[in-house]
């Protein structure tokens, strides 16, 4: 019996003594939930699992994202060897899908002073999603989820489920006091901290108790530069302000030739929203109406009807951003109203500016050609009449010409009248 006692003991310290000498990943996740972010999570994890690391940190501040990406990351959490620990960085929050990443961790975190919650499902205009039979089955598979995660690590089944049926959203001191988080840390060497010495459940009867020494190593897993771009370009505003600020450029850049500026910033924009739409399960009717409210703005301007267009395109172009996003797979995923309503303001100032400008240039007198002399003063240099050809002074040039009736003497001045041909038609001042 000794020795069996003796030989747990001597595993149990191995055990804990491997685990301190052992290193910790920590690896930043800011923004959307997004193809992106699940792709960089399940390389995190698959690289800490083959290699000598005795925990996972993952610092999540994030608005939500998509429900696929969003599962993703929660296999990849589940099925890891090595414990994850999901904590929200001071300033931070586990909104939306967020709050379902933070739940499936083995050890949750938040610092003071943020939020968890607000989980549930909304279109892509901020709204609840369509009632019925449609929002009851959104709704109670996200609960199902969430009830699975919850179980697992023995948190709050009922408040957790509030977060989807009622939107509900607890601050951290809430949600340590409620059992939806484990652990408080302003920092990461306080969490630590707070870590060490815990006892986690690792699998169905697999228990294990982490320690770690203030001379623990943590090492930083980035996003390379290239995933970096993605990952920010795949934010739903960020792609909807990039699809639309580059349709804006090439059009300016169409009607105002003699620079290719403008063209080729509006390309790179489009260019960099489309990939950020790749990455997000998006409409193609909402594209559509993009596109189709930019083009009745833009008719405006060549027809000249005086804004009438405008107040029917804006509509149009409103409801292409709050379509944009409405599809399977988006159901945790929304764009702020705001935004749109935003871009629109902004959008209807740019094409009256544009408008006013166009219709002032009509009204402007003519300053060049052939329009452009009549009504200036010249200057007779040689006797001229209806049937007497002479010189005169205009604009500082010499031309021909001659009355339109009577005589103008040498000296004298007189109005441009009309031009005949290079001959100009003269009346006395």
């Amino acid at each position: 019996m000794k020795k069996i006692f003796l030989a747990i003991l001597i595993l149990f310290i191995s055990v804990s003594s491997s685990f301190a000498e052992s290193r910790i990943t920590l690896a930043e996740l800011t923004g959307t939930v997004g193809v992106q972010m699940e792709e960089f999570v399940k390389e995190v994890i698959h690289d800490s699992n083959e290699s000598n690391t005795a925990l996972i940190i993952l610092q999540l501040d994030t608005p939500g994202g998509l429900v696929s990406a969003m599962r993703g990351i929660v296999q990849s959490i589940l099925s890891s060897r090595v414990p994850v620990a999901v904590w929200v960085p001071s300033g931070g929050r586990a909104a939306s899908a967020g709050a379902f990443i933070v739940e499936a961790a083995h050890i949750a975190a938040m610092a003071p002073g943020t939020n968890i919650g607000a989980a549930h499902p909304v279109t892509a205009g901020g709204g609840n999603i369509e009632s019925g039979d449609m929002d009851k089955k959104v709704v109670n598979d996200l609960k199902a989820q969430m009830r699975s995660v919850v179980q697992l690590r023995g948190r709050n089944e009922t408040l957790t489920a509030n977060m989807i049926d009622e939107s509900i959203s607890l601050t951290a001191n809430e949600a340590l006091r409620e059992r939806v988080i484990d652990i408080i840390a302003g920092d990461v060497s306080s969490l630590i901290k707070a870590i060490s010495g815990r006892r986690i459940k690792m699998g169905q009867n697999n228990f294990l108790t982490l320690e770690f020494d203030s001379e623990v190593k943590v090492s930083r897993a980035r996003m390379s530069f290239s995933e970096q771009i993605i990952q920010f370009v795949s934010s739903p505003e960020i792609a909807y302000l990039l699809i639309t600020g580059g349709l804006m450029a090439i059009f300016f850049e169409v009607i105002t030739p003699g620079g290719f500026m403008l063209g080729i910033l509006g390309g790179v924009m489009f260019l960099l929203g489309a990939i950020g739409l790749k990455m997000l399960p998006f409409n193609w009717a909402g594209v559509v109406l993009i596109i189709a409210g930019i083009i009745i703005m833009a008719i405006d301007l060549i027809a000249g009807t005086m804004g009438v267009l405008i107040l029917l395109g804006l509509p149009i172009f409103c409801l292409g951003g709050i379509f944009l996003f409405r599809a399977p797979g988006g159901e945790l995923l929304s764009i702020s109203l705001t935004v749109i309503i935003g871009i629109a303001i902004a959008l209807a100032i740019c094409f009256a500016l544009v408008a006013f400008l166009v219709i002032k240039g009509f009204r402007r007198k003519v300053t060049t050609g052939s329009q452009g002399m009549l009504g200036l003063e010249v200057n007779i240099i040689s006797d001229i009449s209806e049937s007497k050809t002479g010189q005169v002074m205009c604009h500082g040039e010499i031309w021909q010409a001659r009355t339109e009736s009577g005589v103008i003497n040498s000296g004298e001045s007189g109005i441009v009248k009309k031009l005949d041909g290079m001959t100009l038609i003269i009346a006395a001042k």
